[in-house]
């Protein structure tokens, strides 16, 4: 499924992908910086924890990068290319995938709160 359309709400830290199967999906940003593809990869055959402090991570730039799919580039100065089809298989699963991210977080001890507020005047 490729991703046709892509809206960033800014307020709400959140990406509308719609696919060209019209499935639409509202994904937070947190959201795909804790899934980001390259936070997912193991150490030597181990999971790695849960990313934490991420609650108010943005996102600051979206670029389309062909066949490959598009970059996500947050303001925490991580970045990843996303291809389409893991994104449709966020779209699909979010609830399940972010209860896991919750669940992880519980057991490790971690939170999801950023560790400095930054409050822009």
């Amino acid at each position: 499924m490729a991703v046709t359309d892509i809206v960033y709400n800014k307020a709400k830290r959140s990406v509308m992908l719609t696919f060209d199967d019209d499935f639409a999906a509202d994904i937070s940003a947190e959201f795909l910086r804790v899934y980001s593809p390259l936070e997912q990869t193991s150490v030597k055959g181990k999971p790695k924890p849960p990313l934490s402090n991420k609650k108010l991570v943005a996102i600051s730039a979206i670029d389309n990068v062909g066949k490959h799919g598009v970059r996500i580039q947050f303001d925490d100065g991580h970045q990843a290319v996303y291809r389409d089809m893991l994104l449709h298989e966020f779209a699909h699963n979010q609830n399940r995938l972010w209860q896991e991210y919750i669940d992880a977080l519980a057991v490790t001890g971690f939170t999801r709160e950023a560790k400095i507020e930054i409050t822009q005047l």
